[in-house]
């Protein structure tokens, strides 16, 4: 088979995407190949196809088990002989696969960088006809990078022990600075370069200012997304699971995931997730690394990430299928100073002062009123035009500024008379007229600053304390206490002026509006109907549903209604392997209606 019969045969595309064509060729033409293309562009099938036309196994090499285990897992449901080798197997079970390896038998074997400094299997490799190496998150070979791992950096022996084997990397994101590192640190002869837009049109990005525990902001925005899959990423464990318990109380199918949990229980809400039995994961940034689930939805973030590498590559595990997907930011200048907090424990070291600059950036992004895709994609050194209906800033009303300097004057009054000495909601409370027992206690009831601030609610104030915070106003000393600074101090006086969008002081509930589908005629009746035969067959086969078949597909499957065998060939990811594993059922479905 040629390329594109072989593209078809296995995958059920017609077409290459953007880019890929480009890759496979320079694989076959034993090239040194860097690609830097955002997640759901398809750099998987880059080197998942060119080794089904070429003699010889490839070596994969990637970060983490459930990724390797996952791609495994749907290159055989495609009929491509694909293996692991890992911690996890047996003695026995690695024996199996090293005899498979030597009757050449398999065609990618998936290893962790750890096992590449394993002398044993080193030789191994030696003794194998090596088509060529992969590099799968190849950032992580970058201590400029979001993701630095020693044993990364360690992959420089592969052309030192394999000279004239080629090696192809791949990573969705890379500055300029972090794909030369990548290149020199690996030794790649002359690769041939290719990047991708960082723009991802079917990703709509939403940023807003945290309101309070944004709890009520994160329902509001699930009643857009009910039944659907999706990740709610939070900063620490406790967090994750106190915000699975509110869910759960809502209705909401959700199950909280970090690295604290028990190794079962945790591989449980990961198998439960893939398999469509769990709508929601709360969890620390621990999970979703690689995850090769197509049909996530969306994405939420309940505290500011670290970077925009971060931000981007979590919000990039939303909609790899392809069909329109929704992330929302939540964040507070609460979570700047956190963020601070853990940089400042670093060693002080050139990385330090690198870290301080990526949270710097993440927090302009945060509070930036420019395109997102564009601020995102500037970053990483690209150039595109805003998306005009794909973030919050595009489609928000021409913004109108208040003018809050004597509300800022009052905030700051109120933390120099308390003597700088409690936290933002105690202040608050102050400027509430609070009758708090310990508020009361302290005498802060006779303050002059008590009680002056009826003009505006108690969220209001909070939000105009993050201002303050973002301004330099204040800054938040030890136990969370408020402090003025130099800066806050010039205000007080009425030496500068404070504004503040509008919108940041109106609690916002989100509208009811239509989803947005990638088809716009599809059978949303077929459609369950479909979906229901998929995890049936999904749960029979041990497989979560995407393998199957993924959304995409179903609905081009329920919008062409198909007849028979040739006309199902037509459709969205139906191959010949697809069709014969899966095809029959789904068109006995079609047919009979």
């Amino acid at each position: 088979m040629n390329k594109l019969e072989t593209l078809k045969h296995y995958f059920g595309h017609d077409a290459f995407r953007p880019l890929q064509e480009e890759v496979v060729d320079a694989i076959l033409n034993k090239e040194d190949v860097l690609m830097i293309l955002p997640t759901g562009g398809g750099k998987s099938l880059c080197y998942q196809l060119p080794t089904l036309l070429m003699e010889g196994i490839t070596v994969v090499v990637s970060p983490l088990l459930a990724l390797m285990h996952d791609q495994v897992v749907a290159l055989r449901s495609n009929d491509i002989s694909a293996a692991m080798l890992s911690s996890m197997q047996t003695l026995e079970e690695s024996q199996e696969i090293e005899q498979q390896l030597r009757n050449g038998e398999i065609k990618l074997l998936y290893v962790a960088p750890e096992r590449l400094t394993n002398a044993y299997f080193l030789n191994l490799l030696h003794q194998l006809p090596i088509n060529f190496f992969v590099i799968d998150e190849a950032h992580c070979v970058s201590e400029w990078g979001h993701e630095f791992r020693e044993n990364y950096r360690r992959l420089s022996l592969l052309k030192e022990q394999f000279s004239t084997t080629p090696i192809a990397a791949f990573t969705a994101t890379a500055t300029n600075a972090v794909e030369q590192d990548i290149a020199t640190n690996l030794g790649l002869e002359s690769p041939k370069r290719v990047r991708g837009s960082l723009f991802r049109e079917n990703l709509t990005i939403h940023a807003r200012h945290r309101i309070k525990d944004g709890r009520q902001q994160l329902l509001e925005f699930l009643k857009l997304h009910t039944d659907e899959s999706g990740i709610i990423y939070t900063l620490s464990r406790k967090s994750t699971e106190n915000i699975a318990s509110f869910l759960q109380g809502k209705g909401i199918e959700a199950k909280a995931y970090h690295a604290g949990l028990p190794t079962e229980e945790k591989n449980r809400t990961y198998a439960n997730f893939v398999a469509d039995r769990v709508q929601i994961v709360v969890a620390t940034i621990a999970f979703g690394m690689g995850i090769d689930k197509s049909n996530i939805r969306f994405v939420v973030h309940m505290t500011l990430p670290k970077t925009i590498e971060n931000f981007y590559q979590e919000i990039g595990r939303a909609g790899r299928d392809g069909v329109e997907s929704e992330t929302l930011l939540l964040y507070s200048a609460a979570d700047i100073v956190q963020q601070k907090m853990f940089i400042e424990d670093l060693p002080e070291t050139p990385y330090k002062e690198h870290a301080f600059n990526k949270l710097d950036a993440m927090v302009r992004f945060a509070n930036s009123e420019n395109c997102r895709h564009q601020t995102v994609a500037v970053y990483f050194d690209d150039r595109i035009e805003s998306c005009g209906t794909k973030c919050d800033n595009c489609t928000a009303p021409a913004s109108e500024k208040i003018d809050i300097t004597t509300a800022a004057r009052m905030m700051l009054s109120a933390i120099l008379r308390t003597e700088q000495n409690f936290g933002l909601h105690y202040i608050v409370d102050v400027l509430k007229g609070s009758k708090e027992q310990r508020l009361l206690q302290n005498g802060h009831d006779s303050l002059s600053v008590y009680g002056i601030g009826d003009e505006y609610t108690k969220n209001q104030w909070l939000t105009i304390g993050d201002k303050l915070l973002e301004l330099g106003a204040v800054a938040i000393g030890e136990f969370k206490v408020y402090k003025l600074t130099e800066f806050g101090v010039e205000v007080i006086k009425g030496a500068h002026t404070i504004d503040l969008k509008k919108e940041r002081l109106t609690v916002q509930k989100a509208q009811a509006k239509k989803k947005v589908t990638y088809f716009d005629d599809y059978d949303v009746e077929m459609y369950d109907k479909l979906r229901t035969l998929r995890t049936q067959i999904a749960s029979e086969k041990g497989i979560p549903p995407y393998i199957v078949f993924s959304d995409k597909t179903l609905k081009d499957l329920s919008s062409k209604a198909p007849q028979n065998k040739e006309e199902m060939l037509e459709v969205h990811g139906i191959g010949d392997v697809k069709f014969e594993r899966y095809g029959e059922a789904f068109l006995e479905l079609l047919v009979d209606g």
